[in-house]
């Protein structure tokens, strides 16, 4: 392994662990999400090579865990926990968080429905989405479908609706 990459390995593997860390932790209490989620998924992957170059510097070290049961103890519950995690959304027996079921229920109103929620009349919501590029904004149609029409998807009308709240 080249110096460069030796020298530089675990370092890095350790401060985008703590990046990742960190955010990871203000997701899950709902803290910040906007500022942590995309550093989160990007750095994230960026871990992947110094931890492949770490595992690789390391790797006769590594080897040896094998040889007693605490690597296979961790490795089999880590993967029974990931595996209980993912079970409900691998047999479609998923159920929504609430913030979800309300923006579901809400990006599949129509104008008439939702318009009261920006204290606005049907007529003025419509235009204020036909400003926004919502061009196949009417009546009778859901914000879903009004989004699908006008080229745009269901994000676009949740992040559309967010900013109009501001």
């Amino acid at each position: 392994m080249p110096t460069f990459l030796s020298r530089y390995a675990t370092p890095f593997t350790t401060g985008l662990f703590l990046v990742s860390l960190v955010s990871g932790i203000a997701l899950f209490f709902h803290f910040g999400t906007s500022a942590f989620r995309e550093m989160h998924e990007w750095l994230s992957m960026v871990l992947i090579l110094p931890f492949v170059l770490h595992i690789w510097k390391n790797w006769r070290p590594f080897l040896m865990y094998f040889k007693r049961p605490p690597m296979a103890i961790a490795l089999g519950l880590s993967l029974a926990a990931g595996l209980a995690m993912a079970w409900p959304a691998l047999t479609g027996e998923t159920s929504v968080s609430p913030q979800v079921a309300m923006i579901e229920l809400v990006a599949n109103g129509t104008p008439a429905q939702v318009a009261p929620l920006y204290n606005e009349t049907e007529e003025a919501f419509i235009a204020t989405l036909k400003e926004k590029g919502f061009t196949a904004a009417e009546t009778g149609k859901s914000l879903v479908d009004i989004a699908t029409a006008s080229g745009k998807g269901e994000r676009d009308v949740v992040m559309t609706l967010t900013a109009l709240k501001q």
